[in-house]
């Protein structure tokens, strides 16, 4: 992935401290979550209801600062600049293709954090959380979570998993989530699934658009990039972690989709490059 010499970057989308104090709400991954998905398939528990919790009490630890971001140039000197230009380039697509778009933050933290779904750990992934609508993330144990799985990585794929959980933003202020999460089932065609394929496709049609999008800190997405977060998708489906588990490969346990489904969404996402033909609660057909 290519970077946009002179680009600015703006920091403000960057959260400092923990999260909101609003209570309720259950804690989504997709991209990430995936030690948290791993230990639900082995002791058959559900993913979801691991972060469930109410308001954040307590401030969480200090989060890391990526204030000094402020032009692409440092992602030279600082390698997690790079999440700036990440999150300034998705939600400046979606600001332009969703009319009540509500501007976020992602919540780079190290080791745990407070958020208004509960307390989570590094260990669970990155994840969205409805209650106080942040994107949360352990930047320096990303590459970990997707090597243990066998991801190649890189910044694309880094990308995808970004782009998936604000995905789970665009659900949440469109209600989609709120909906979907009243279904409590498992398995390749539930509702929880559904929702994971869709934030997918929303991945796959901000990698679509991204180069078309005025003064955005990424210059060039390649075919390498696109072969990058394919992978990552793979990586996180649900039948690849049952046999990363040790497990046998279980759909009725299914939470985000089989590395296939993942992938095809990810795929009609970038093909057609337009949020409405990302509807997987309107079609049978799951890839």
């Amino acid at each position: 992935m290519q970077y946009q010499d002179g680009a600015k970057l703006d920091p403000s989308q960057v959260g400092s401290g923990g999260g909101g104090r609003r209570a309720g709400g259950i804690a989504v991954g997709g991209g990430g979550a995936i030690v948290v998905v791993i230990l639900a398939l082995v002791f058959g528990l559900d993913p979801s209801a691991i972060l469930a919790g109410g308001g954040a009490e307590e401030p969480g630890p200090a989060e890391p600062s990526l204030q000094h971001c402020q032009t692409v140039e440092d992602i030279e000197n600082d390698r997690n600049c790079r999440y700036v230009a990440y999150t300034n380039s998705i939600q400046a697509y979606w600001q332009g293709a969703m009319k009540g778009y509500q501007v976020t933050q992602i919540h780079p933290f190290t080791g745990e954090v407070s958020t208004a779904c509960g307390r989570a750990t590094a260990q669970v992934g990155p994840f969205y959380c409805p209650g106080d609508m942040g994107v949360y993330l352990d930047i320096e144990f990303l590459d970990q979570l997707l090597g243990q799985l066998g991801a190649q990585g890189g910044d694309a794929a880094e990308a995808y998993v970004l782009a998936h959980e604000f995905g789970h933003h665009v659900q949440n202020l469109t209600g989609t989530m709120e909906q979907a999460q009243r279904d409590r089932s498992t398995g390749p065609k539930s509702a929880g699934v559904r929702l994971e394929l869709q934030a997918d496709c929303y991945a796959g049609v901000w990698f679509a658009n991204e180069k078309n999008l005025p003064d955005s800190p990424i210059g060039d997405i390649g075919e390498q990039d696109l072969l990058e977060a394919a992978d990552a998708a793979r990586a996180v489906g649900d039948d690849h972690i049952q046999r990363q588990s040790g497990g046998d490969v279980n759909p009725d346990g299914w939470t985000h989709g089989s590395s296939e489904q993942r992938r095809h969404w990810l795929q009609v996402g970038y093909q057609t490059g337009d949020p409405n033909q990302c509807d997987t609660f309107g079609t049978d057909d799951l890839g």
